[in-house]
């Protein structure tokens, strides 16, 4: 395989393209064909500052060359009429086609293989092995590599259709690392449950400091990938005393599935433990679709109706904002309807729990590098139970069990 194919339905994370020296190492296809990379992302010292004012500081910057081109004198030219007369101040009518239409002549292309001023660009393999870990072996001879501890490796995709973004590497996500790494006492010892984890970057992050931790999304390629992850960041995570465990949970479903069929079904155990010691939710750049968002806060209301403790929720998001043919203006429809649910469910008046919903500022430090953009928000929601009143059922205890 020597080229990427691109299609009209492809979506692109911009992760990757502010760090044009970082090594990008394609390591296989997954079961559905698609080329899978290994990125390391090196977590900041707290000696180490990043000035979030210029995120592009440090970054390796694209070369440019000062020579003139050739064609630029050519394009300087005066335009000719027709028959060779020349169109100065005294001749200027334009061409027109049929429709009435200005009619340029434009300079050829050149063809590819023909001398030009750029590369021919094209994605290629660097790398192929059973053991991702084999790079770093030179490096971890020891154990004691503190270089190789702050590394985190992320297998990943770079390009796929809307329905696997879960598979790329999202803004939403560092926001979401930086602002655990920066607080780690809101955390340490908590059990935690993450919506949506795609590659389980913040799951992993968050398993340095807290319990236990449930990285949930759906789909069994996704989940083999995002447990793969998890095994080749055991470097952190075990030194740390911290345990990730990937499992299913579809918020579209009503039920957590413990269908003994199922590789990452929920265990009996598994099911009161989330119910009975969850405290933290958090979910990453996971708001682009009105019909999952919708999902997600039915889910969040859900499984809040049904723990036994309060519970606090961490929602990193990116607005984004699209140009759109029924507004013909810029919009941000996906963030808009967030932001709609959001406050519907501090609103939200059922007897079972109350909710107070604030934006938390961006200040906090950056252990990352990337482009920490005014666009990234991040979201705080505390969940309190409240005393059931007489008239007030408890939540069904069925959502605990999955009928499959």
């Amino acid at each position: 395989m020597a080229r990427i194919t691109f299609h009209y339905d492809t979506v692109l994370s911009d992760v990757h393209m502010l760090l044009p020296s970082a090594r990008h190492l394609m390591t296989r296809l997954n079961s559905v064909g698609q080329p899978v990379f290994l990125s390391k992302f090196r977590i900041l010292s707290d000696g180490e500052s990043h000035d979030n004012s210029d995120p592009k500081k440090g970054l390796k910057e694209a070369e440019q060359t000062d020579e003139p081109r050739e064609d630029t004198e050519k394009e300087t030219q005066e335009p000719q009429g027709k028959e060779g007369e020349e169109v100065g101040a005294g001749n200027v009518e334009p061409f027109l086609d049929v429709d009435g239409d200005l009619d340029i002549t434009r300079r050829p292309r050149k063809k590819p293989d023909e001398e030009s001023g750029r590369d021919l660009v094209c994605p290629i393999i660097l790398k192929q092995s059973n053991s991702a870990l084999e790079e770093e072996d030179e490096h971890t001879d020891d154990g004691e590599d503190k270089t190789f501890k702050d590394i985190i490796m992320i297998e990943h995709t770079m390009a796929t259709t809307l329905e696997d973004v879960g598979k790329q590497v999202w803004l939403g996500a560092f926001l979401l690392a930086d602002f655990i790494l920066s607080k780690p006492h809101m955390f340490r010892g908590a059990t935690v449950l993450e919506l949506g984890a795609g590659t389980g970057l913040a799951s992993i992050v968050m398993a340095t400091v807290a319990k236990t931790v449930y990285c949930t999304d759906v789909g069994e390629d996704l989940l083999s990938m995002c447990k793969r992850n998890v095994t080749l960041n055991q470097h952190m995570i075990e030194p740390a005393g911290g345990e990730v465990r990937v499992r299913q949970l579809d918020w579209l479903q009503y039920d957590l599935c413990t269908d003994a069929d199922m590789e990452f079904r929920w265990t009996e155990e598994e099911v009161a433990d989330l119910y009975d010691n969850t405290n933290i939710i958090i979910a990453a750049d996971v708001c682009y679709d009105d019909d999952l968002t919708d999902g997600l806060y039915q889910t969040l209301y859900r499984l809040c109706s049904n723990f036994r403790n309060s519970c606090t929720i961490f929602i990193s998001l990116e607005k984004r904002m699209n140009f759109t043919l029924r507004h013909m203006d810029v919009s941000c429809d996906a963030y808009n309807h967030f932001s709609h649910c959001l406050f519907q469910l501090q609103d939200l008046e059922d007897g079972r729990c109350s909710y107070r919903v604030e934006q938390l500022p961006s200040d906090f430090p950056q252990f990352l590098l990337y482009e920490r953009i005014e666009q990234l928000e991040l979201w705080k929601v505390t969940v309190t139970p409240l005393p059931l009143s007489a008239n007030t059922e408890p939540a069904p205890e069925d959502t605990k069990q999955c009928s499959s």
